[in-house]
């Protein structure tokens, strides 16, 4: 017998992760070389050739961030993950209807000749079109990832934590943005602080199961 979640009955349930909502402030996005000419072309589209920019960059990279700071700033449209709409029609007339007084933003993972729709229209203009990138992260980058991602979790934790994180997984922000989860969902499973040791669990975890 068990009661209504799936307990049995006298056994405690793990506690589950909360669900956390990132910041998204112009105060919680950090500037580092690997980002710093992005960050510059988005703030000041009025020297951009024509109101349209692409802005190109890997997995949790914080193209939605940065996207969304540009929209609140200079009154832009936002279309997301556009490397992955099959119907290139949305695309075609947002790419027409852009102006100097609300200008398009499109953010993707790969290059405009990867995209997934079949508009040989819109491949030209998006070939022309300016593009930025958000490179994977340098050194102080991936501090500022990772001390961003515990602080959205609400987790505090001493730097050497973060610093152990750092010298030992992906440079990317894919990774960071693993571990940050990984370390979460164990410390709360397990009810213990984060700390080192608890680190090197996840880590050498991860390790095995990749073995």
């Amino acid at each position: 017998m068990t009661d209504v979640d799936g307990a049995a009955p006298g056994e405690e349930q793990p506690p589950l992760p909360l669900a956390y909502v990132p910041r998204l402030g112009a105060g919680a996005f950090h500037v580092s070389d690997s980002n710093r000419a992005a960050v510059e072309w988005l703030a000041d589209p009025a020297r951009w050739p024509g109101p349209r920019t692409l802005l190109i960059g890997p997995p949790q990279s914080g193209k939605s961030h940065l996207a969304a700071l540009f929209a609140a700033g200079h009154h832009g449209r936002i279309i997301d993950d556009a490397d992955v709409l099959t119907d290139g029609e949305p695309l075609f007339h947002a790419w027409n209807a852009a102006t100097a007084d609300a200008p398009l933003l499109l953010t993707a993972r790969r290059a405009p000749k990867f995209w997934a729709h079949s508009l040989p229209d819109l491949a030209s203009r998006l070939a022309a079109t300016p593009l930025v990138r958000l490179d994977d992260p340098d050194d102080a980058l991936m501090v500022a990832v990772i001390e961003k991602q515990l602080a959205d979790r609400g987790l505090r934790v001493m730097p050497e934590v973060v610093t152990y994180l750092c010298s030992r997984i992906e440079r990317s922000f894919a990774a960071a943005a693993d571990a940050v989860a990984r370390l979460d969902t164990l410390a709360l499973a397990e009810r213990r602080d984060i700390t080192v040791p608890l680190a090197r669990e996840v880590l050498e975890g991860q390790l095995r199961l990749a073995l």
